[in-house]
């Protein structure tokens, strides 16, 4: 016999309008009451189907580490790919920033969302949490087992600029990089470290310069840069950074320093953002389409049934005069 809506008010003790806004992912229910009811009507056996609503309302949840678009605009370009897509659609987009210590529970239930896309960086805790609120969701620049992503293919990316480096016979390259809870981050070094194994190298740990947790990351690459130059034993000829704003203020550190760039040491990120392009000498880096990321976060969002739950796009090398001496 097949389950009613009937059923399912009856066996969750709530009306059928509730069962209803509870199925549809509507406001004006407790957390508790709509994880009650979707539990029931999973445990009968209902089908939801019918009841799905068009999405109407998205939330573009952004931590607030990521929020400084004028020093990492990476994500504003994200942002634009999801709004494009939404406009297209019919979709009102919604940007929220939040960090660790706030209710992003509470601050869900102000916007309304029919569905949310995670961008970036986020707590466990507040992943966690987005699950619960079992509304359409879709990660971008994140991933976690089991839910709708779209990445960029960051170890393809580290593994085309650590070749670009070894065929210009550079040899002690080092990393500069970010939080390693950054899944995007966590495949950057991933391939930077995976790269000396398949060139026949051996790997030097100190090498590695990670970013001070708590700084901002122009400050904290140029830090990182710092302590590459005044650390014992032969200087770095090359530099890979997990992005272009810690490649650029490398830059910067490397020519305050009176070094030559690329002659004396080679410097590659990774973005592509506007700066790259416009920076003393031009960085080369590994180029992205970051408008694509939110575009393809939406489309996969909206999928009935999607082939695959994650979606990897490929990137290409971009060679400046910060790694060749030969280009303009």
């Amino acid at each position: 016999m097949t389950t009613t809506i009937r059923d399912v008010a009856r066996e969750a003790s709530v009306s059928i309008g509730t069962v209803s806004r509870a199925l549809k992912n509507q406001p004006g229910l407790s957390d508790a009451t709509r994880v009650r009811v979707v539990e029931t009507a999973r445990r009968l056996g209902y089908d939801a189907a019918q009841l799905r609503p068009r999405i109407r309302r998205l939330t573009f949840l952004l931590h607030r580490q990521h929020n400084n678009f004028t020093t990492t605009p990476f994500f504003s370009h994200v942002l634009h790919g999801v709004e494009d897509a939404c406009r297209e659609r019919g979709i009102v987009p919604s940007l929220l920033t939040a960090g660790p210590t706030e209710d992003v529970a509470q601050q869900m239930r102000v916007h309304a969302p029919d569905a949310i896309a995670v961008a970036g960086f986020v707590e466990p805790e507040t992943l966690a949490t987005l699950v619960a609120m079992q509304r359409p969701l879709v990660l971008i620049d994140l991933w976690a087992h089991g839910l709708r992503s779209v990445n960029l293919d960051n170890a393809a990316g580290a593994a085309l600029a650590m070749q670009h480096l070894f065929e210009l016979k550079r040899k002690r390259i080092a990393f500069i990089g970010g939080s390693l809870a950054h899944f995007s981050i966590a495949e950057r070094a991933l391939g930077y470290r995976r790269a000396f194994f398949e060139a026949g190298l051996l790997f030097d740990p100190s090498l590695e310069a990670p970013i001070d947790a708590g700084l901002d990351p122009d400050t904290g690459a140029a830090l990182a840069m710092q302590r590459l130059l005044d650390a014992s034993g032969p200087r770095p000829d090359a530099v890979f950074a997990y992005n272009d704003a810690a490649a650029l203020a490398a830059l910067r550190v490397c020519l305050a320093r009176g070094l030559r760039v690329p002659q004396d040491i080679a410097i590659i990120g990774f973005d592509d953002i506007p700066a790259a392009a416009h920076a003393t000498p031009p960085l080369s880096t590994i180029a992205v389409d970051k408008e694509a990321l939110g575009r393809r976060g939406v489309e996969l969002l909206l999928a009935d049934t999607p082939p695959e739950l994650e979606i990897r796009l490929p990137v290409h090398l971009i060679t400046r005069a910060s790694t060749s001496v030969n280009k303009p």
